[in-house]
């Protein structure tokens, strides 16, 4: 039987908060690490948890959709998890997404509890995927079951599509999105993969930065030399690597790139007085959440700007020559560098990506050949908090919390955000439960349990407001 409106979704989250927690953990245990072959069977065992979990959520037409079977695509990549739910005619339609593929879990030394087993401390529940999404994406497909458990079905129409690639680029999503238009029509997206802005505090994330991941490798002759016979005279894959990265930005933090900020607009001035209003405690943001010495960056500028409105250019990784124990006297032929760019809004993946070129060709030092190659990119996403469902997406969180929601951008990026506004032609609703402590993409990752169940309850009634 239906529960009634009067108890309704607090007592079905707490008559079945052991069942829910044990269900997530079941999912966090599953290692699927996207980009790691060894990982594969990993990522399809979570593909199928989540659809088992959609079909006895209520949701119907749940199938695996295979890489293979999209054009332009091949085979060796992760499936897309879709299902629908379509028997309200005359209510809006929402397209949820999710990701149930997580980062790889290294250093596992600095991790207390083992990454893929699922542990409860201090209200936490710590896992690798815990909060980035697996947690997040689980409590869409919770919300659903109650909505079935107060109204007997849900009150408006829902699609699902879940990813297995968020965290290597989104290049499946990306094509499937531009090729199923009539198929994934819907009047808003809703996505739960961003952060509140503090504890207790509802959060709507109106806008992201974009992304170009690249890789450039260096080649400086045709194999490693001796150090001693070679040494002055050859050049080095590894340090020219170096020299090439160190010409991309200069000591105030500012990319020294040309052009990388000719589209680059500054904020609205009501956006950056709204920051200014946010609760802002520099010192602990420094010590607890970066957990460093000092904040680096473009000098000018404030925290928010340089996270959530300035590009960025970082480096992630080099690999190169030996670095085994003991020494070995090389001069290393070849180095790969990891490097990202993230974009703001008004800025051109490939523009940008096309001036990186030109720069790196200007710029790789005497006797050294760099190669750069695109792994991914996605522009930078900025939405309207006036849109019917962020507004209701708002109501939702401000009921729950009792507090007044506030819009704020992520230096994040979530490829797919604008992949539905470039070929759907909506809107994200990105409600985010997780909190800025979560350590994401780190070792001892968690989410806080309370936000779990509050994502459940949240997003029912956000789904409940969007049927009346």
């Amino acid at each position: 039987m239906p529960l009634t409106m009067s108890n309704s979704l607090n007592s079905f989250i707490e008559e079945n908060r052991e069942r829910l927690l044990s269900e997530l953990k079941e999912y966090l245990a599953i290692p699927s690490i996207s980009t790691l072959p060894e990982h594969k069977e990993d990522v399809r065992s979570a593909a199928g948890f989540v659809a088992e979990s959609l079909k006895s959520a209520g949701l119907e037409n749940v199938k695996l959709i295979q890489p293979e079977s999209i054009s332009g695509l091949a085979g060796g990549r992760h499936p897309l998890v879709y299902a629908d739910w379509l028997h309200a005619p005359g209510k809006p339609t929402i397209l949820c997404y999710g990701h149930y593929d997580v980062q790889p879990p290294d250093p596992l030394h600095e991790w207390i509890s083992p990454p893929f087993e699922p542990t409860v401390r201090g209200g936490d529940l710590y896992a690798r995927g815990a909060s980035d999404d697996k947690g997040q994406m689980f409590a869409h497909i919770k919300a659903v079951e109650v909505l079935n458990a107060i109204h007997g079905e849900p009150t408006l129409n829902l699609r699902f599509l879940i990813e297995g690639e968020e965290e290597v680029g989104g290049e499946t999503i990306a094509a499937y999105i531009a090729n199923h238009k009539e198929h994934l029509k819907a009047d808003a997206a809703l996505v739960s993969d961003t952060a509140m802005y503090a504890a207790d505090t509802p959060t709507i994330c109106t806008g992201l930065r974009g992304m170009i991941q690249m890789e450039w490798e260096a080649h400086s002759s045709d194999r490693d030399l001796h150090s001693g016979v070679y040494g002055g005279v050859a050049p080095n894959a590894v340090f020219g690597l170096i020299e090439l990265l160190a010409r991309c930005k200069n000591n105030e933090g500012t990319i020294t790139i040309p052009g990388i900020y000719d589209d680059v607009c500054d904020p609205a001035p009501l956006e950056k007085e709204s920051w200014a209003h946010l609760p802002f405690d520099e010192t602990n943001y420094r010590v607890a959440e970066v957990g460093s010495s000092q904040l680096t960056g473009e000098r000018g500028y404030s925290v928010f700007e340089r996270t959530w409105a300035r590009p960025t250019f970082e480096v992630h990784g080099i690999r190169g020559g030996f670095t085994g124990p003991g020494s070995k006297s090389v001069i290393p032929a070849q180095a790969v560098a990891k490097v990202s760019i993230r974009l703001v809004p008004d800025q051109d993946p490939e523009k940008v990506l096309k001036i990186v070129r030109q720069f790196v060709a200007d710029n790789s030092p005497e006797g050294v050949e760099v190669e750069v190659r695109e792994l991914a990119a996605a522009p930078a996403s900025v939405v309207s908090p006036d849109h019917f469902a962020i507004a209701k997406a708002a109501q939702a969180l401000e009921e729950l919390f009792g507090n007044k929601t506030v819009y704020v951008r992520c230096g994040g990026s979530v490829p797919v955000v604008g992949d539905i506004a470039t070929h759907l032609g909506i809107p994200s609703a990105m409600m985010g439960f997780g909190l800025p402590d979560d350590r994401l993409h780190s070792p001892n990752e968690k989410f806080h349990l309370d936000n779990y169940y509050k994502a459940i309850h949240a997003v029912a009634r956000f789904f409940e407001l969007l049927g009346e």
